[in-house]
């Protein structure tokens, strides 16, 4: 079957069918060729309803989880958002498709440059910057974000994450240890972090 067409059915079948609703992220998910970002022996599989693996121990996520957590940052285009671990630079992609500007942060260096690579060989490298390092302790030369997404469990929230969100920003992470994780979002106002679940998910650690 055609790229393409594996696109069109994967946000129908994955995405809409599972209440997936905001246009910007469907029109991302539908025009971002995900499998130029999976590695080539699991290429037939880049539109399957499972990760993938990248290599060092790390996944590209399920193409539902990468639209759930872009809708739950409630982007409008305008915003400056961080993406801590960034492994092969899809999530980028999508994100940077719906904003402004993304600082993707990975901490395995041959990831960050694949990472680079993906994104430049695909055309999307005009607004996102790839930087290897620390994603815990976000990056502070760019903050405050409107909007924060991590894609690795953490066992509580970073507290760096939580000072570089900007007022009214969204933070979007994986929480719990093992298989025991829930995904919340959480939004800073009055300098309170209020949060609730989205749903269940199992990732990778943070590192």
């Amino acid at each position: 079957m055609e790229w393409a067409e594996q696109r069109r059915l994967m946000v129908e079948r994955q995405l809409r069918a599972r209440g997936i609703r905001d246009p910007r992220v469907l029109a991302a998910m539908g025009e971002i060729p995900r499998e130029e970002f999976v590695p080539h022996p699991y290429r037939g599989a880049s539109y399957a309803d499972d990760p993938a693996p990248i290599g060092h121990g790390q996944t590209i996520s399920q193409p539902y989880m990468v639209a759930l957590m872009a809708e739950c940052l409630e982007l409008t285009g305008t915003e400056t958002v961080l993406e801590v671990g960034g492994g092969c630079g899809y999530h980028a992609a999508v994100l940077g498709a719906v904003a402004t500007k993304v600082i993707t942060m990975e901490l395995i260096p041959e990831l960050a440059e694949m990472a680079r690579q993906n994104l430049e060989r695909v055309g999307r490298a005009a607004n996102i910057t790839v930087i290897c390092g620390d994603g815990s302790k976000g990056w502070p030369e760019s903050a405050p974000y409107e909007a924060i997404s991590v894609a690795a469990a953490a066992e509580e929230v970073p507290p760096a994450l939580i000072e570089q969100l900007a007022e009214g920003g969204r933070l979007v992470i994986p929480v719990g240890g093992g298989w025991e994780q829930e995904l919340r979002v959480i939004r800073k106002v009055g300098g309170e972090t209020p949060w609730r679940v989205a749903t269940f998910c199992r990732f990778v650690p943070l590192r």
